[in-house]
């Protein structure tokens, strides 16, 4: 990586997407200088995806499944890659049978061992089958008034609480409002029509978005080690955790962290789909074999067993009241340093479960309104 430029116009803490997308705009459209912070080894953030020992390429923090609401941010990170498909195909293990998930037409039917004549039969069905809750408080209220206890107890209850530490009751509805619920034979992960994984990789993604030389990046630096000897002259994007940046002020946020084990065996294919969850059994919550979505001809594949955890590298923010009234006290300092130019953006920094689409699409919203101040 390029040497460190102390007097940068940016100073970017984080090289993960929303640190290389403001460096690329600011590089491409304003030709000014970026100097990217990173404490980690490898640029990307949890996007980083490598070649391991047997050449298999494997997304080291989990997998990735990229797809676009909209077209014009399609379109920009087009420029720094070459698209395959991305058919992301997940199924979950229940009594020992995969069901397709997100619930199916084909899920209700295989799991009720019924077979409905028409998409308003099924409804009828689960009209039935929920409970009726006036006020939504939480996941467990979300799921049983949407389809009721059978499924909320096979499919979400356990694999909430090994994937949260914490009871769907005690949750916010979002949680497991993300995963929608469909009354058709859609088999795909994400409801997005843009699905698709780039050719040769997230990081070889991210290092053609900073190749300009007008951008340089120090790995495996605390950004509080060298904050004092680095003076921006416009601003300073901050891209982790606010509790950390205010030295905790308001108290510590809570994440769920996550431990990654991998096995490789010489085969070429080792399960059905690329992801299976397992909500009632293992420690682990998924297994994935990311080999389904990059398309990659070789002799071995690689498993990624996923096991959440309480301490370690922030990934997921726990959206529970205690939480979100601890955020809205960092979120007054927040627009304070806005006002002495230092930028928070990105899942970490707004605690804020986001997509990599949306991720990419605020990063440069945040771009276009720092180049419009710096053009007046």
């Amino acid at each position: 990586m390029k040497k460190e430029n102390k007097n940068p116009d940016l100073l970017i803490i984080g090289a993960g997407p929303v640190g290389c997308v403001i460096a690329e705009r600011a590089a491409k459209l304003k030709q000014w200088t970026s100097l990217i912070i990173e404490k980690r080894n490898h640029i990307a953030g949890n996007c980083y995806d490598k070649l391991n020992s047997k050449g298999v390429l494997v997304h080291m923090y989990g997998p990735h499944y990229m797809r676009f609401k909209k077209k014009k941010i399609f379109k920009y990170v087009s420029n720094f890659t070459k698209w395959i498909n991305g058919n992301y195909i997940v199924k979950s293990h229940v009594d020992g049978k995969l069901y397709p998930i997100p619930i199916n037409l084909t899920t209700l039917e295989k799991f009720f061992k019924i077979k409905f004549k028409s998409k308003k039969s099924a409804i009828n069905f689960i009209i039935k089958k929920r409970i009726n809750i006036k006020k939504i408080r939480n996941s467990e209220d979300f799921i049983l008034s949407k389809l009721g206890r059978e499924i909320y107890e096979k499919f979400y209850k356990n694999y909430t609480l090994k994937q949260w530490g914490i009871h769907p009751k005690n949750l916010d509805k979002s949680i497991v409002g993300r995963l929608p619920i469909r009354f058709d034979r859609n088999p795909y992960y994400v409801n997005q029509k843009i699905r698709v994984m780039p050719k040769y990789g997230y990081t070889r993604l991210f290092q053609n978005m900073i190749s300009d030389k007008k951008i340089s990046v120090q790995l495996k630096t605390d950004f509080n080690k060298v904050k004092n000897k680095i003076k921006p002259k416009h601003a300073t994007i901050y891209t982790g955790p606010p509790d950390l940046y205010f030295n905790f002020k308001y108290g510590k946020l809570d994440w769920r962290s996550l431990n990654f084990s991998f096995k490789t065996h010489r085969k070429k294919k080792i399960q059905d789909c690329v992801q299976i969850n397992y909500p009632n059994e293992h420690k682990y919550t998924r297994k994935v074999e990311i080999k389904h979505v990059t398309k990659q001809k070789t002799k071995y594949s690689t498993l990624c067993f996923e096991y959440p955890k309480s301490k370690g590298d922030p990934y997921y923010p726990i959206n529970n009241k205690k939480n979100k009234n601890i955020f809205k006290k960092y979120e007054r300092l927040i627009k304070k340093a806005e006002k002495k130019n230092v930028f928070f953006e990105g899942r970490l920094a707004q605690y804020k479960y986001l997509n990599m689409d949306e991720v990419i699409e605020r990063a440069l919203n945040l771009f276009n309104r720092i180049k419009k101040k710096y053009s007046r």
